[in-house]
């Protein structure tokens, strides 16, 4: 998951914070991988909620399952391995240079998620891993209505976000790169309430080391 730096934040310009992140992200890529390389290997609970994931998109009936801002593709690896068909989208050009020489089997596309290049109702699963953190809370709603319009009817949704209050500037990260992306913490009533909004039904919530400096939230949700 990733980590935050106390600069207090800045109000984004509107427009700017996708190129901001894609920039970002594409400068760290290598270094970001490297980072995450093992991310789930001392993460039990994760690990359960995937499996869980992976068992709610079967039980809807199978098909693909889009993991959004999929970094370098390490969790659509394990969705493969979990016996998914998945594949991963990232709007960082360099994230899925790296993803798609690490898992050369595995779909990769460059695509944004306020403006997926995906059909209506054409996933049955949709995995957003700490990849909405970035993500203004005016653009929300239409990253949830995006979200709803590519999930068929029934298909699962699984979000992961920072736990908390307010924003902070992140300029420096995974070895020392620079960077400059805004990352959001929430509340998850607030975000089961945005769900509940974009027409989807909040079926679970799973709280992690909620008692830590650095708490997360797992948030399962259907497309009725």
């Amino acid at each position: 998951m990733p980590n935050t730096d106390p600069v207090p934040a800045r109000a984004p310009e509107a427009g700017d914070w996708l190129a901001d992140v894609r920039r970002s992200y594409d400068t760290v890529a290598v270094s970001y991988a490297e980072f995450v390389r093992d991310a789930l290997g001392g993460e039990p609970h994760l690990r359960t909620a995937l499996a869980s994931f992976a068992e709610l998109v079967r039980a809807a009936g199978g098909g693909p399952v889009a993991d959004v801002g999929c970094g370098p593709g390490h969790l659509t690896s394990h969705l493969r391995g979990l016996g998914l068909d998945a594949f991963g989208v990232d709007l960082s050009p360099g994230m899925i240079d790296v993803a798609r020489r690490a898992h050369p089997g595995l779909r990769f596309d460059v695509g944004s998620m306020t403006d997926l290049d995906l059909g209506a109702a054409s996933v049955t699963g949709l995995l957003a891993w700490w990849s909405l953190i970035h993500v203004p809370d005016e653009e929300i709603p239409t990253v949830l209505g995006e979200f709803r319009r590519v999930l068929r009817p029934d298909g699962a949704l699984l979000l992961g976000f920072h736990v908390g209050d307010g924003s902070r500037l992140k300029t420096q990260g995974y070895g020392g790169h620079p960077m400059q992306v805004h990352v959001h913490r929430r509340r998850p009533a607030r975000v089961s309430s945005w769900l509940r909004d974009a027409g989807f039904v909040v079926e679970a919530e799973l709280l992690l080391a909620p008692g830590s400096p650095a708490p997360g939230a797992v948030l399962f949700a259907r497309r009725p």
